[in-house]
């Protein structure tokens, strides 16, 4: 049990290292990209945000979510119409209402078309930064209530969420006037904090994605190393057996699932910094689903496995998507690839180098017991076996 203990504390360690080594990689990383590529890694970053929010529900809570691009999706919209408001072209009045407005309406915000009124305390950017986590989360919330309330499970979960996600993009495309529909927003205004620009391909952005990755990865793993953590998991082993020990089973998935969902936003609004613009595919289904793909690729049980995974797969696909042969069949390469992780390694890459650190400290520790038993001063020749 002693030694258990030593090789679990030391494993421990490890991880902790490895998730230093990640993070310093990452700061001195501008100091070797140019201002495309640093834009493409901090989107690349989002990205993996996204994972670790997958790796929260689905990972630990066992709790697959199918609609995360829900959640992404209106981080990003509440970001971008604050944006909207701060570019001097949308300004009261945004171009895309003046352009669907009805005949002799008044060219004010509050009701220049139906719903216009919705954007008017986004003019503040504060409120756009705050509702992109909130609004999620009180999404998740509702959601989530009405699913573990009633101890919805498995795969019904999944088509849940996944219709959620299907419902709100039509509704983002239906509401051409309000939204801009199909197109989405563009032409964003960059974040503004006080005097302070955030420079969609300078290093300010970069490194408020790289922060609050880290954020992200370490506030994770302290929740998970705890009480929260143990009961996630065992949430998936034997469900019923924590209700009769007293455990309020559905509050815990409410509160894994809440938290995913407004990571999911805060990454939909990072993203909406780096690539300026959003649009209704931030919600589809493929995209979701590609979120999954990420996680699993990396590992779901590992919160920097996935981010991990994320980051390799998109890098990746952007070299596929600059080539002439693997272009067209990059979905089709990402569909095997998903198929053959659950297949050879169920628990990613992250599972992989699990496995590999535990057999090279137990054997590690079982030869230091030996020698230091063969050296042991005093032994007696009975109690050598």
């Amino acid at each position: 049990m002693v030694r258990q203990d030593l090789v679990a504390l030391r494993k421990s360690r490890i991880q902790l290292q490895c998730y230093l080594a990640f993070i310093a990689v990452l700061l001195v990383l501008p100091l070797m990209l140019d201002a495309f590529w640093l834009n493409r890694i901090a989107t690349y970053l989002v990205y993996g945000i996204c994972a670790v929010a997958i790796c929260l529900s689905w990972g630990w809570a066992g709790i697959l979510n199918l609609g995360q691009g829900a959640f992404f999706g209106m981080g990003a919209y509440m970001m971008a119409m604050s944006l909207t408001l701060a570019s001097p072209d949308n300004n009261p009045v945004p171009q895309l209402m003046l352009l669907n407005m009805e005949p002799n309406a008044p060219r004010e915000l509050c009701c220049v078309t139906p719903g216009s009124f919705l954007w008017i305390p986004f003019r503040w950017q504060a409120v756009g930064v705050v509702a992109s986590i909130i609004v999620p989360m009180i999404m998740a919330l509702a959601i989530g209530y009405a699913m573990f309330k009633r101890r919805t499970g498995g795969v019904y979960v999944s088509i849940i969420t996944l219709a959620l996600a299907l419902i709100i993009q039509l509704i983002i495309i239906n509401n051409q006037p309000l939204t801009g529909g199909f197109n989405g927003l563009a032409d964003l205004a960059p974040l503004t904090i006080g005097s302070f620009e955030f420079d969609p391909y300078g290093n300010s952005t970069y490194y408020l994605v790289t922060g609050v990755l880290a954020a992200a990865l370490f506030g994770g793993r302290y929740l998970l190393s705890g009480k929260m953590g143990l009961i996630l998991r065992a949430t998936q082993e034997d469900e019923a057996r924590l209700r009769f020990l007293g455990y309020e089973v559905e509050n815990y998935k409410m509160l894994a699932f809440c938290l995913s969902a407004g990571l999911a936003g805060l990454a939909g609004m990072l993203f909406v910094m780096c690539a300026e613009f959003a649009s209704p595919a931030l919600m589809a289904t493929g995209f979701s689903v590609s979120m999954v793909i990420w996680a699993a690729v990396g590992g779901r049980h590992s919160l920097m496995g996935a981010c991990v995974g994320a980051v390799l797969v998109n890098v990746i696909g952007a070299g596929a998507s600059e080539s002439p042969i693997f272009q067209p069949i990059w979905p089709i390469i990402l569909g095997l690839l998903f198929i053959g992780v659950v297949l050879v390694m169920p628990n990613g890459i992250a599972g992989v180098f699990d496995g590999w650190l535990d057999r090279k400290l137990r054997n590690g520790g079982a030869a230091g017991a030996t020698g230091a038993k063969r050296v042991s001063p005093g032994t007696k020749a009975s109690e050598v076996r």
